[in-house]
């Protein structure tokens, strides 16, 4: 994951953040889920700077979109207190989706500052221009 791909998922990510109306923050991870780059938009929450670049190191340490996390890591579900681990790096709700390089992940996107369905799709147009 290089510097100029980060820029390029991010710049996908923010057209679609204009598109809907809502202002996020982005964050791309390496493959060791270290944090390459992130933007928060005007406007973007605060709080949700940290969000989306946990997000981003959830994706990537379980190879997992944090959506499909999500379900798995409900009461009675086999990975129900999950986001208690990795001294409380892990979320737990969607905005985060691994980056794959020829069928490998070798990062991943967070974004947070909308909805869970406005952030998985604006981490979704990110990760298509991956």
């Amino acid at each position: 994951m290089t510097l100029e791909d980060a820029r390029r998922i991010i710049a996908a990510a923010e057209k679609k953040a204009k598109e809907i109306g809502q202002p996020m923050n982005i964050a791309v991870a390496d493959e060791g889920g270290n944090l390459v780059s992130h933007v928060r938009m005007d406007g973007a929450w605060l709080g949700s700077i940290d969000i989306s670049i946990k997000k981003a190191y959830t994706s990537r340490a379980f190879d997992i979109a944090t959506k499909d996390l999500a379900t798995h890591s409900q009461s009675g579900n086999q990975f129900f207190g999950i986001h208690a681990s990795n001294n409380g790096k892990i979320m737990i709700f969607a905005g985060g989706i691994p980056l794959k390089r020829d069928g490998k992940v070798v990062g991943a996107i967070g974004v947070s500052g909308g909805s869970g369905d406005q952030d998985h799709a604006v981490a979704e147009a990110g990760a298509a221009a991956f």
